[in-house]
């Protein structure tokens, strides 16, 4: 019905309710059509209608046919979701460039009323200018990004999500550049010898030795924990699923959107530190701000716990047992061809993948035979696939004997191998 709609509204003019793509609002309006379309289809399926009469009289055939129209609904709700990503991605880049300039614009109003009885100096004009320079480029470098987010383009990691370690050592090294910045457009309008050693000096080790420990602590946090991720992934002892966009709750969430104890604290503690010492650095703007060890400390334990997280965080998928499932009513027997089988374990659905098209894709290894799990509808959700159980079917195609079970869940990742004996 979606897919309809859209082609309908194609050549129409970029209107309300314009679902074509080409625009952020055609993109989102289409997704969210489309994943109310599917919602409609899937709560229809899981009260008993729509059913062919075909398929009636056979519990697994109308399981298997409402599997697949489920399945390619999903397909499309996934690649409206995908357009909306990429039309949220080309519009934001303006919305980043207006929040670098409204800062701006704040730093102007700040510094004109507190002139007001004090006076303005040159440090006013400074940190005015580097504000200008500064925000000129990060102007320059969201419109070369502008297909990718703008200024979120470098804060997005390989899984199309806000990195928190970039993010936070993004803000410190912006600070750290405004507070240079400050200082050498000072020391360029000094005119007094006295003044420009005063400035100089502002820039001793002794001075900003806490900013550049802190700077260099959350700097190598990024890149450990790319690595980290990467090498986790690649062991496949981590599950990542892509993304359909950024979103600033990712900052503060895992993947699953789920408020993460490790990112929250990692971001509050270094947001308390970057604002004390924004606040240094406008009560004394003739000198890098110094960081108080104490508070050098504690976001380097902080670094420290958030970077722990990341090795802690996710388990490889494990199948624990392999059983045949018995409804009410059924007489205990082996295993044969035909019945259905649940598979237990843990792991099987990652965070972030419980969208419909991600679970359409989970596989069971039985023997030399792939099955596809099969979705089974629920009001509000699925009971087939979950996170600890798997129901499928054992093809005619599996031969007698002792066969092995193997899961691939939405990730790509493959669980470990329980072999079952399979009856005449």
């Amino acid at each position: 019905m979606a897919v309809r709609e859209g082609a309908e509204r194609a050549g129409a003019a970029h209107e309300g309710g314009c679902t074509c793509g080409d625009c952020p609002h055609g993109a989102r309006e289409g997704y969210r059509r489309a994943v109310a379309a599917f919602a409609e289809k899937r709560d229809a399926f899981a009260a008993g209608c729509g059913l062919p009469a075909a398929v009636q009289h056979s519990a697994s055939a109308s399981r298997q046919w409402v599997s697949d129209e489920l399945t390619q609904t999903a397909r499309t709700v996934a690649e409206r979701a995908r357009e909306a990503g990429r039309a949220w991605l080309l519009s934001v880049w303006r919305v980043t460039l207006c929040a670098v300039w409204g800062g701006f614009v704040v730093l102007l109003l700040g510094q004109a009323l507190t002139a007001v009885g004090a006076g303005w100096s040159t440090a006013r004009t400074a940190g005015l200018v580097a504000a200008a320079v500064l925000g000129g480029l990060l102007t320059a470098a969201a419109t070369l990004h502008r297909g990718r987010g703008g200024l979120l383009a470098p804060l997005v990691g390989e899984d199309n999500r806000l990195s928190t370690s970039r993010t936070v050592a993004s803000a410190w090294l912006l600070l750290a550049v405004f507070s240079v910045l400050v200082l050498a457009l000072q020391l360029a309008g000094a005119s007094r010898h006295g003044d420009r050693d005063a400035l100089v000096s502002g820039l001793a080790l002794a001075r900003g030795a806490g900013l550049l420990t802190v700077l260099a602590v959350v700097c190598a946090v990024a890149v450990a924990v790319r690595k980290v991720v990467a090498a986790r992934v690649a062991a496949r002892t981590l599950q990542k699923v892509r993304a359909d966009r950024p979103r600033l709750a990712d900052l503060l969430c895992d993947d699953d959107r789920r408020g993460s104890f490790t990112d929250v604290q990692y971001v509050f503690v270094n947001a308390a530190a970057v604002v004390f010492c924004a606040v240094r650095l406008a009560r004394r703007p003739d000198r890098l701000p110094d960081l108080p060890w104490a508070l050098a400390l504690l976001v380097a334990v902080s670094a420290a716990t958030y970077l722990a997280g990341r090795f802690a965080d996710g388990t490889r998928p494990v199948v624990l047992s392999v059983v045949r499932s018995r409804e009410a009513g059924d007489l205990d027997a082996p295993i044969r061809t035909g019945d259905d089988i649940e598979i237990r374990g843990a792991g099987f659905v990652p965070p972030g993948a419980a969208a419909p098209d991600r679970l359409a894709g989970m596989v069971v290894r039985i023997g030399a035979v792939h099955v596809h799990v099969p979705l089974v509808p629920v009001p509000g959700g699925f009971a087939n696939p979950s996170d600890a159980l798997l129901t499928v079917p054992v093809p005619v195609e599996v031969e007698p004997g002792p066969v092995t079970v193997q899961v691939v869940t939405a990730a790509g990742v493959e669980t470990n191998s329980v072999t079952v004996e399979v009856c005449d």
